[in-house]
């Protein structure tokens, strides 16, 4: 289940400091889930979104509103 994946890379987040700098200057979900495939761990940008506001471990999920850009 794409849940229990998405929580096992937060707490392996909370343990390993170059992986949480790596989520930290991700630009999107998206981009967080792509690195975490890339460790094993299968979970949407979506799901990612959805768990905003909760709190996993000593990791709370936070969705940041970014503007768009406009020329």
């Amino acid at each position: 289940m794409a849940l229990d994946q998405l929580e096992a890379f937060l707490q392996k987040m909370q343990t390993e400091p170059e992986l949480k700098n790596q989520v930290l200057a991700a630009s999107t979900a998206d981009d967080v889930a792509r690195i975490a495939l890339k460790l094993g761990f299968e979970f949407s940008g979506d799901e990612l979104l959805r768990m905003s506001g909760k709190k996993v471990g000593k990791v709370t999920v936070k969705k940041n509103d970014l503007p768009g850009e406009y020329n």
